[in-house]
């Protein structure tokens, strides 16, 4: 008696009756009897019919939505395999894509909190590393026995505030491309304007360690793309490379168009790039044996570089044996 429940079925079934009585009724006025009781019997008949095939498919619909159910509370799926084909198909097909929706989507939301999980994990140990080092050093400038010693402490106090305003506006900047929030303008960027901008933040640095820079930019080279986060994302290359490039080494930065896009190519007489270290060192906070960064340059980097519809990959460059950074931006074709 559980079908009489459902209201559309006893609607149905009504409208069958009304109409079986209305049939009855003309066919004894016009035939007799006989007539009216082959047109109830008839109509009996059908009404069963009817009521047996919409029990069998409410049925049908009840176990549907136990494993629906099951799917949504117990995390397994529906197996679709006992369905044979019907007029319940359409809604199977679409119950089977949901389930399947649901299931990537589920997985890709346990990535994704893992990955959160990671890397505020990361976050805290890169930034409590830095603020270590400030305490230790607050410490040493209090106890500093000349002037000389306090300025040397208070010089390297300086420098670890530095770290860790670039470590906090970096992740805000990762945090932005992420969410979508970077405005990417497109306008004609000159390279040699582009890699003087990219330079400049570096040169203390670069003198401090005893690296020279060279720069080989073609005559007219530019791109469409967005000049200041194009600086931005050549700078955090160019860093990279000063910070693993000895005392007396080379960073050369060359610049050119071909028939098929802008080019950039950076690169260094370091060590190079280690073979373990290659297939992640774009990833964010991965740091290989003896980065002195935080793991996350080269990881805005290219997603900056992304963000303007160009690419950038890294290797090992065959002439010096130290790292090659390759900054592609395609040109539109028309």
């Amino acid at each position: 008696m559980g079908l009489l429940r459902n209201r559309a079925f006893r609607r149905e079934l009504a409208l069958m009756a009304g109409v079986l009585a209305a049939a009855a009724a003309l066919a004894c006025a016009v035939e007799g009897g006989g007539a009216a009781a082959w047109a109830l019997g008839t109509g009996a008949l059908s009404c069963a019919l009817f009521w047996a095939f919409s029990a069998r498919r409410h049925r049908e619909i009840a176990r549907l939505a136990e494993e629906v159910d099951e799917v949504l509370h117990g995390g397994r799926r529906i197996d679709f395999s006992d369905y044979r084909e019907g007029d319940l198909a359409v809604l199977k097909n679409e119950l089977a894509k949901m389930t399947a929706a649901l299931a990537g989507a589920n997985e890709r939301l346990g990535r994704e909190k893992q990955a959160l999980a990671d890397a505020l994990a990361d976050v805290s140990h890169q930034i409590r590393t830095p603020l270590t080092a400030i305490g230790l050093t607050v410490a040493a400038i209090e106890a500093a026995r000349d002037d000389a010693e306090r300025f040397r402490a208070l010089r390297e106090l300086e420098g670890l505030v530095e770290r860790v305003g670039w470590l906090v506006t970096a992740l805000l900047k990762l945090a932005k491309v992420d969410a979508g929030a970077i405005r990417v303008q497109a306008s004609a960027v000159d390279a040699r304007r582009l890699v003087r901008e990219a330079l400049a933040p570096l040169e203390g640095a670069l003198d401090l360690r005893g690296v020279a820079v060279e720069t080989r930019v073609a005559p007219g080279a530019t791109f469409t793309g967005d000049a200041a986060w194009s600086a931005e994302a050549l700078g955090n290359v160019l860093k990279n490379c000063m910070e693993h490039t000895p005392s007396g080494g080379v960073v050369c930065v060359r610049a050119f168009e071909d028939a098929v896009a802008f080019r950039i190519l950076v690169t260094d007489t370091g060590p190079g790039i280690a073979p373990e270290d290659l297939p992640h060192l774009f990833e964010r906070f991965y740091r290989g044996a003896g980065s002195e960064g935080f793991g996350i340059g080269l990881s805005l980097a290219r997603s900056l570089a992304t963000a303007q519809g160009g690419t950038l990959s890294a290797g090992n460059d065959p002439d010096t044996g130290g790292a090659r950074f390759e900054f592609a931006f395609p040109k539109m074709v028309v």
